[in-house]
């Protein structure tokens, strides 16, 4: 069955704001769509989306699939078969209900050790789990592999976020071309966030990706992380919803 899910996956280069931008786009959903349902994934093990949208998370996808790993190891493989038959029922303990959306942490990476069966029947999962959602938004860490290997291999709009520098931009080159051998997507764009002088816009490129916004240093973004805030406390003129709202909006998925 085709997922009938608008499957949004942010990635890049670490420390330009990918998360932060991940949240925005949360937000942004959850205010445009109030009847739709909205799932965020947080597939960086540092899980920094579950802070920017101000979620608490007590377990992740990667705890259930341990259980099982531990179960197959002690040789109970009669309990591990239980677990993974369980485990799409699992799945739903580890989602947690936010006003307006749900969020699902997929943990830290995998241990040393190959448990392929594992790891795609819990990929199968999550792809089932998505079609339940209108909309799923998926924070991957830097790079695009685990996104393909632990997540998803299909998604509708990938979007890749740097900043103005010229390793960002070389850094998001290098996840579109392995992203175009390791996963489908139907569109792709590029976000470039902290831009300090819009005068140097017209010099940042990234081959065979429009550019759809350049989001300018924001200081009220700035202030509202010094005070530990989510993303949904953001003003609503802030620079960094402002942008993300402009890049949403010429993917067509506002």
């Amino acid at each position: 069955m085709e997922n009938k899910a608008r499957i949004i996956t942010v990635a890049g280069k670490g420390g330009v704001g990918k998360t932060s931008i991940c949240a925005s786009i949360v937000r942004l959903l959850v205010e445009r769509y109030p009847d739709k349902k909205i799932l965020a994934i947080d597939a960086d093990p540092a899980v920094g989306l579950s802070v920017a949208l101000g979620v608490d998370v007590k377990l992740t996808l990667d705890d259930i699939r341990m259980s099982i790993v531990d179960s197959v190891e002690n040789g109970e493989t009669s309990a591990a078969l239980e677990l993974l038959s369980e485990a799409r029922f699992r799945i739903f303990d580890a989602l947690v209900e936010m006003p307006g959306f749900a969020f699902l942490a997929i943990g830290r990476p995998e241990s040393s050790g190959c448990y392929c069966k594992v790891n795609s029947y819990l990929k199968e999962v999550i792809g089932l789990l998505a079609n339940s959602f209108d909309y799923v938004v998926i924070d991957g860490e830097a790079g695009i592999e685990q996104i393909q290997r632990r997540v998803m291999e299909k998604v509708t709009h990938l979007l890749l976020i740097t900043d103005q520098s010229k390793k960002g931009t070389q850094v998001v080159t290098t996840i579109k071309q392995v992203a175009d051998e390791l996963i489908r997507y139907d569109r792709i764009g590029a976000i470039v966030n902290r831009v300090t002088n819009p005068e140097m816009e017209d010099l940042i490129s990234i081959p065979d990706v429009e550019i759809l916004s350049f989001i300018p240093a924001d200081s009220a973004f700035a202030a509202n992380e010094i005070k530990g805030r989510s993303v949904l406390e953001l003003p609503e003129d802030s620079a960094m919803l402002k942008g993300v709202e402009k890049a949403l909006r010429k993917i067509e998925i506002l």
